[in-house]
């Protein structure tokens, strides 16, 4: 008897690792050889923990379960109030596009022979046999884009790299998963930990870096241990190390784990806390792609840039290109929370709409009102209301409407919240998480505090004076945290007036 229960996070704040001890106890009470797999989620959350039986028609899913349900699981599993059906014919499965997530929730995720069984490997032994421009214009001509936030071509930052003269480069993985309504880079690093292995070492050939960092906050524990115990693996296996899979090219990689300050998922700040230094903005230029770790040229990707890699080296660049809308191509890990009936991981390929993804995917609001905005890009992302909910998910067309996808998480708010205490707290995350580095992040931040506390007095002077503040932010900070804290703040001035004039109102 086969038997899978995820160690995904999620899962087991949920009670998974309950379940899996009950299920190990039930088996030895009945002398039965059970075969128990820890697998990542397959990120439909609301059903975690959710178990799945091997069987010969398929993995059959079981959820939410709880210790009480496992007797039941092995008298009757046809008849199991909690059955489901075939995991992957279940709608939520059935309709996605698994890319980079194909063997998350699928296999053991530290078995190197689970991982090569399902298509693992391909890209980094098909890289082997190309020069390293030929791998940085395959993954140029994939029109893969930076899934952490900026969107930035990842090709064009590989060439830059690939391009400098230097002794030692490195490639670095932003892996600092601040934003909420984000967990994606966790789930990777948790269920498919040697996917993002592969993906940096075919980065490493394909600019000439021998070395790797992985950087991940001290919040993931699990995800932290998953990826040292898979790089001993691969490294033992000789997928790592001075000769990567008997080539001449060398990669090794480790782990760093930064202490949770939000301003380090930027990347100049990521790579001074990953040289042991204070986490502030550096100034550009130069590029980190040019002088970034050490003052070398580095390649500084997010989890899921790196971890959509194996896919377009093992398929081609072609077979990648042919997902998407646009210039926004391939396939993007919808993250969904917040006030959602079905919460998880959805793998999709740009051009959903929003309206889709939330009403159709995510299945409304989980206390059942009305939907009232979505943010979307976390705490920096602009709120967009259900009139917006024709915007098809892709770069350029949130770019168009204010908003930002960022890192693809999106929050969801039913008709009870407050756009005015968002707009503040928004700005109050910024004050407490700013490095101090830049003025108008620094300083701009608490003025801006104040001013949303004179909107919500009833001081509708202080309405121009918001807008002004958010324009110099927004002209003015040297990152993300204080250029983009604005778009929170002014999508709810602009697209939820009635809380602003409520305020007054109350005031009056």
């Amino acid at each position: 008897m086969k038997l899978y229960v995820p160690l995904d996070s999620a899962a087991v704040a949920l009670g998974a690792d309950d379940v899996a001890a009950a299920i190990r106890a039930e088996a030895d009470r009945r002398g039965l050889d059970l075969t128990l797999v820890r697998n990542g989620s397959r990120g439909m959350v609301w059903l975690e923990p959710l178990v799945e039986l091997e069987t010969d028609a398929g993995r059959m899913a079981f959820g939410p379960m709880t210790p009480a349900d496992v007797p039941a699981l092995f008298d009757n599993p046809e008849g199991h109030t909690r059955a489901l059906g075939l995991t992957e014919a279940l709608p939520w499965m059935a309709r996605q596009t698994r890319l980079t997530f194909a063997r998350v929730g699928v296999t053991d995720p530290l078995s190197l022979a689970d991982y090569e069984a399902h298509g693992g490997l391909r890209g980094l032994k098909r890289a082997l046999t190309m020069t390293p421009a030929q791998v940085v214009q395959e993954v140029t001509e994939s029109g893969l884009r930076g899934r952490g936030g900026a969107g930035f071509p990842t090709g064009i930052k590989w060439k830059t790299v690939h391009d400098a003269p230097a002794a030692q480069k490195y490639i670095v993985c932003n892996a600092d998963e601040g934003d909420s309504a984000t967990f994606a880079d966790r789930m990777l690093m948790e269920g498919d930990p040697l996917t993002l292995i592969e993906g940096m070492a075919i980065a490493g050939i394909a600019v000439g870096a021998t070395r790797g960092y992985v950087y991940t906050r001290s919040e993931y524990p699990v995800a932290i241990e998953m990826m040292r115990q898979a790089i001993a693996v691969a490294r033992a296996a000789g997928v790592l190390g001075a000769r990567v899979l008997g080539s001449d090219h060398a990669f090794d990689m480790e782990v760093r784990v930064g202490a949770g300050a939000y301003v380090c998922g930027e990347e100049t700040s990521l790579l001074n806390s990953l040289e042991g230094k204070r986490g502030v903005v550096r100034a550009k230029p130069p590029l980190p792609a040019l002088q970034g770790f050490m003052g070398q040229p580095t390649v500084v990707n997010n989890v899921i840039s790196l971890a959509s890699v194996p896919v377009i080296l093992d398929k081609g660049a072609a077979f990648y290109q042919d997902f998407g809308l646009g210039r926004s191509r391939g396939t993007m890990a919808l993250q969904l929370a917040g006030n959602v009936k079905h919460g998880g991981l959805f793998e999709a390929a740009f051009g959903l709409s929003l309206g889709e993804i939330v009403n159709d995917i995510g299945g409304g609001t989980a206390s059942g009102r009305p939907v009232k905005a979505v943010q979307v890009g976390g705490p920096l992302g602009a709120w967009f209301p259900p009139a917006l909910f024709d915007t098809p998910f892709t770069y350029e067309d949130f770019a168009a409407k204010d908003g930002l996808i960022g890192h693809a998480g999106l929050t969801v708010a039913d008709d009870s919240l407050d756009m005015l205490a968002m707009a503040r707290f928004a700005m109050e995350f910024c004050a407490i998480e700013s490095c101090g580095k830049c003025t108008p992040c620094r300083i701009g931040a608490v003025r801006g505090v104040e001013t949303l506390d004179r909107v919500a007095a009833g001081d509708a002077s202080a309405l121009p004076l918001l807008t002004d503040l958010c324009n110099t932010m927004k002209a003015g900070s040297l990152c993300a945290l204080g250029g983009f804290t604005p778009y929170p703040v002014m999508s709810a001035v602009t697209h939820f007036p009635d809380d602003f004039a409520r305020a007054r109102e109350a005031a009056e």
